[in-house]
Formats: structure tokens, sequence, C-alpha cells
């Protein structure tokens, strides 16, 4: 792994034993399968410490903040797609078939669109899954520093960090149940391991978001400071981290931090089970076409 990379979602570099990984997707960082590639990239190479670096810093240089979760316009688009085929698919094999066949075929293909759902939205977040517990578990010490939007994807990439650092802007949030879903890349075990499952109760049911402060107070964020200052303040954090013998770090974080698979298995194959829903295709149509300046905040409801 070279000491620079500039990618179209992640850019990095090592500076001083300490890799700063930068998020500069537009329009808020939304994790896709461009940026689920170049994590894949950077995950393997920190797993085998082939980066050389003592520990690791997450920022994002886009201004609405860290990340606002899965590309869902991308996710939608899939399904779309995948919906267009099927139905040329279907009338190309029912127009020279009586009704009564015709009915049969239409009926047969419906039954079999939802595994096929269910597999190939399955793939995306088995790397997901392999990409965040690569980060959970890497043997260096990891760093975010947070700001504005922090919600859904985007907080349970966070989560995979060690120590989260967040300026006064930063909020925090599940919004999935909107959607009809629950966090699908390892939300609700990473934060139930860090806080507590009565907070991911009140996160995930709500779906509200909790700013900065209150997140210091749940003990999901180690510090709050004063707007623009995250960066900086992890990168003190991190100098602070490599005083400390790197193989005896490595061994007290695998012990602090042990990695709650039999969780993090279950969650995944509830989100699997409730993406087939019809209801979230609408979920997710709505909010393709909302045009308010951040579609991912959750509405006040009457």
């Amino acid at each position: 792994m070279t000491a620079y990379f500039t990618g179209r979602a992640l850019s990095w570099e090592i500076v001083d034993d300490v890799l700063e990984v930068a998020m500069h997707r537009d329009p808020a960082n939304e994790l896709g399968t461009t940026t689920l590639a170049e994590l894949e990239t950077l995950a393997d190479a920190v797993t085998h410490g082939s980066t050389g670096a003592r520990a690791l810093i997450w920022h994002s240089t886009v201004d609405r903040g860290f990340c606002a979760g899965a590309d869902l316009r991308e996710l939608h688009s899939g399904l779309v797609e995948r919906g267009e085929r099927q139905r040329e698919l279907v009338r190309k094999v029912t127009d020279r078939l009586p009704r009564s066949a015709s009915k049969l075929v239409k009926r047969g293909v419906k039954r079999a669109a939802a595994p096929l759902v269910r597999r190939r939205v399955g793939d995306f977040i088995d790397r997901i899954h392999t990409v965040f517990d690569k980060l959970d578990t890497a043997p260096i010490p990891t760093i975010a520093a947070v700001h504005g939007v922090c919600l859904g994807g985007g907080l349970e990439w966070a989560l995979t960090a060690d120590i989260l650092v967040a300026d006064k802007s930063a909020r925090f949030g599940f919004p999935e149940l909107r959607l009809g879903l629950v966090p699908g890349f390892g939300g609700i075990p990473r934060l139930s391991r860090d806080v507590g499952n009565a907070v991911v109760r009140d996160l995930l049911l709500t779906g509200r978001t909790v700013r900065a402060s209150r997140a210091y107070d749940l003990g999901l964020v180690s510090q709050v400071v004063a707007r623009g200052e995250a960066l900086s303040v992890a990168r003190a954090v991190a100098r602070q981290t490599l005083r400390f013998d790197p193989e005896v770090t490595a061994k007290a974080k695998a012990f602090m931090k042990p990695l709650p698979r039999e969780q993090l298995d279950r969650e995944k194959a509830l989100f699997l089970q409730l993406v087939t829903d019809p209801r979230v295709f609408d979920a997710l149509t709505t909010f393709v076409e909302d045009e308010g300046p951040m579609p991912w905040l959750p509405k006040d409801r009457p």
C-alpha cells in the first residue's frame, strides 16, 4: 500500500506514523459500491499491517458531515433496474402463452424475485460486514473525527473506531425504521457494546438524532470540541497512543473490544428479511424524490 492515495471517495496519507483517511465524496459520503471498493483496499492493508502506520484517523472534508449513511439512491436504482428486467423477462415469456399459463409464470417470477433481491443485496451487506469487522478489529488505535451528520450507515462506520471525537455540530442517529428497515451494517451490536441496549432502543425506535453533547453524556463519544476542531484533537489523541508499545496496544484493544459476532449475524439476517418488503421500495422512492437540502434527517410527524 502506498503512503498516499486519492480515490473517488477516500484519500489517505501517512503522517508521523498516523494514517489519516479523508472522506470526500459529495454530498455526504454515502456508502455505496464506490466507497466500499476503496474501503476494502484500505481495510486489507490495515489488517495486514502493510501501511506501517501505528494509528488511524477518519475524518470528512465534506461540509455536511461525517457520513449520512448508505447510498440509498444507488440501492433504489438497483431495485428499479432489477424490476424492469424482471418485467421484460415476463413479457417475453408470456407474450405467446395462453392467459392461464401466463398468470402461472408471473406468479412464479414474483415468488423468485424476493430471494434474488436478498441474495444481491446480501452480497453487498456481506462485503460491508467484512470491511467493518476488519476495521473494528484493526491492530492499531483508530480515531474518528466527527462533524455534522453521522447517521445510519455513517454511525455504523464511526462505531468501528476505538475513539470518537465530535465537534459541536455532530448529530448521531439511526433513522432506518422510516424506511421499514433496521441498521444492516452492524450498528445495533456495536452500539450496544459501547453504550448499552437501552440507548439503542431509544435511538432506533424513536428515529431521533442526538447532538454531540448528549452523545458524550451517553458515552458514545469521548470528547466534544469546538466546531472545526475535531481533526486537530483527533491528531493529538493519535499522538498520545503512539507513546506505548504497539504489540501491547494491539493485545489491550483485542481484550477491551471483542467483536459481537453472533449479534452481527442476527442483525444482518433481519435486515435481509425486511429489505424485500414492498414498503421498503416505496420508502426508498419517497427518499429519492425528496428535494429537501438534507433528506437523510428524520422528518417531524404530527
